[in-house]
């Protein structure tokens, strides 16, 4: 007997597995109670300049993004001072419907704006660290402090291959990444 596709119930368990990757890492992990050397983050991030949509060039692989393309974030501005995020990936064929979660952040270092903490689950938090921004804010390099996190944003789905190259270079040597280990991410 064939099932009915239920775009709500596809939504509750990619928030499931989500939740579970995430509370997996953070709270049952060994590697996550090690000691990781200090991640420096930007000395500075202006939100208003930070909202918008950003799209993912490369990323470290992670559970709860395995077979998304054209992978995007898009954040806004609240008036109590927190950002609504929205994540959006395809899976499968690039005209399938986009995969969506929502969630929130708060920024947790008022000295910076470049460390907050993110939920798609309350009450579990994922550190968000702001380790490398484009002085216009066309580029951003999202991290954490375990370092098993990381991400390669751009305002644009494609990113010039030298500014890559100098991201990469920056994320080996000065902030002990295994840049290695990042995978491109197809946009169309």
């Amino acid at each position: 007997m064939a099932r009915n596709y239920n775009p709500h119930m596809a939504k509750i368990k990619i928030c499931l597995a989500l939740f579970l990757s995430l509370f997996g890492f953070f709270y049952c992990s060994p590697a996550a109670h090690k000691e990781s050397p200090p991640l420096d983050v930007v000395s500075s991030v202006d939100l208003k300049r930070y909202m918008g949509t950003w799209y993912e060039i490369a990323s470290y692989p992670t559970s709860f993004q395995k077979g998304c393309t054209a992978t995007k974030a898009t954040y806004a501005l609240l008036d109590d001072g927190r950002v609504d995020v929205l994540n959006e990936c395809k899976r499968g064929a690039p005209e399938a419907e986009p995969s969506r979660a929502k969630g929130k952040a708060k920024v947790v270092d008022g000295a910076t704006n470049a460390k907050l903490k993110v939920t798609f689950f309350w009450p579990f938090y994922g550190d968000y660290w702001i380790i490398d921004l484009g002085k216009d804010y066309e580029y951003a390099v999202v991290g954490h402090p375990s370092r098993k996190y990381l991400w390669i944003l751009s305002r644009a789905p494609r990113m010039g291959e030298d500014l890559y190259g100098r991201i990469l270079e920056r994320l080996k040597n000065e902030k002990g990444y295994d840049t290695t280990k990042l995978v491109r991410t197809r946009q169309p």
